[in-house]
């Protein structure tokens, strides 16, 4: 978690990220801290893979502040956000087919730190095998990846980015068509990673999810709507200002927006 020098991991202040074209998120005034999970609601287009994004540097930042571990990030891409921050996309580009074992996967979150001419060392090799363990996935190190289930090559993609240690972890919606062993198992990982001090953003439009691993809930509709406590903030009468105009069906364990596929 290099780079880190406040307990405050992630921290947005007025903040905006726009494209050139003009679409984007506005209004942003957030802050996770060690250990805290946030979850990241909102209908399509409402800015969620935006935000994502622009903490990543991937989309210019075009108001207000973005600092990470207390240290404020650049407005365009940096070499300052590696090991600071990882994503797990909700699709990768990763070939199943691709002749390549899931611990080979895993030590591509290593390669940025390795620098050119440098092969794995010690301390790459054990933070791989720790990724492994930390999503249960040991036993299965020199496994083909392409032999593995879906949601087990969701977990393999998770220790990858958990191979680089970051101080703050990004998820797109990560239980998209994951079974139920998958599902307990990310949310396992995911309470232990906070255990272990790492901040989480995950973008997500299952409740249970935020109610069994978030701490607060950010809803956002191209701006931010609300922001606070799980307990206080996800409510059905916020759920229905955020999805406004779309049919929306709540219990107790999920958030159904009828024919939405995606962000």
């Amino acid at each position: 978690m290099a780079g880190m020098t406040d307990s405050s991991v992630l921290r947005l202040t007025g903040a905006a990220f726009t494209y050139p074209g003009g679409a984007g998120i506005t209004g942003l005034d957030v802050e996770i801290g060690r250990g805290e999970a946030l979850a990241l609601i909102g209908p399509n287009g409402a800015g969620k893979s935006t935000l994502l994004k622009g903490i990543l540097g991937l989309v210019p930042r075009t108001a207000g502040t973005l600092e990470l571990g207390g240290v404020e990030a650049p407005e365009r891409p940096s070499h300052s956000r590696n090991g600071i921050v990882a994503f797990l996309p909700q699709s990768a580009d990763l070939d199943a087919d691709f002749p390549i074992n899931v611990e080979q996967v895993v030590m591509q979150g290593r390669y940025r730190g390795l620098g050119l001419f440098r092969w794995p060392g010690r301390a790459d090799r054990a933070a791989v095998a720790h990724a492994l363990e930390r999503v249960g996935l040991e036993s299965l190190a020199k496994r083909p990846f392409g032999e593995l289930s879906g949601g087990q090559r969701q977990r393999g993609l998770l220790a990858r980015a958990l191979a680089s240690e970051p101080a703050l972890l990004l998820l797109d919606e990560p239980f998209n068509g994951l079974d139920q062993v998958n599902r307990d198992a990310l949310v396992d990982t995911l309470r232990q990673l906070k255990a272990d001090g790492v901040a989480v953003l995950v973008s997500t439009h299952d409740l249970e999810l935020a109610r069994l691993v978030c701490d607060t809930v950010l809803f956002v509709n191209g701006t931010q709507l609300a922001h606070g406590p799980v307990d206080e903030v996800l409510t059905l009468g916020n759920v229905q200002e955020c999805f406004e105009g779309v049919e929306v069906e709540i219990d107790e364990h999920t958030l159904v927006v009828p024919g939405h596929e995606g962000h």
